[in-house]
């Protein structure tokens, strides 16, 4: 069964400790047509704000995370959503790891932990639409 999510109900979570890079994906975002949006600048305040979010009126559908962060950085987060979640609504949700290193080990860690892709900084506007799509046509998520 496929999931029908209207395009400006879709809402994503960006996480990233630099606020610089959280408006420039939020802004990549934008232009590829979503609107809302929410920012955590760590995995532990990303994770209070899914375990929010879970049941309410307003659920995030997807989330975009750096990797390297204080406090619980992108791994630590993405473990906590899919391995060992307080709901298990949260597994559902997709992880997409955005980071400036790409390396081998890493992106097996991260394929391993449940994440949905991963992508290496610099990128444009088409590579992130992209792994968006791609996540929510494996997870059977249309998004009009």
């Amino acid at each position: 069964m496929v999931t029908t999510v209207k395009r400006e109900d879709f809402c994503f979570l960006v996480v990233d400790d630099f606020s610089t890079m959280r408006r420039i994906i939020s802004s990549l975002l934008r232009e590829i047509g979503f609107k809302r949006i929410h920012e955590a600048e760590n995995g532990l305040q990303a994770l209070r704000q899914l375990e929010l979010s879970v049941g309410s009126g307003e659920p995030i559908h997807f989330v975009l995370s750096d990797i390297n962060m204080p406090e619980m950085n992108g791994f630590e987060m993405l473990e906590a959503i899919k391995l060992k979640p307080a709901d298990d609504a949260l597994r559902k949700i997709p992880v997409l790891l955005v980071t400036a290193e790409g390396r081998k080990d890493d992106i097996i860690r991260a394929a391993q932990a449940g994440a949905c892709g991963y992508v290496v900084k610099p990128f444009n506007k088409e590579t992130l639409a992209d792994k968006i799509h791609l996540a929510l046509k494996h997870r059977a998520i249309l998004v009009e």
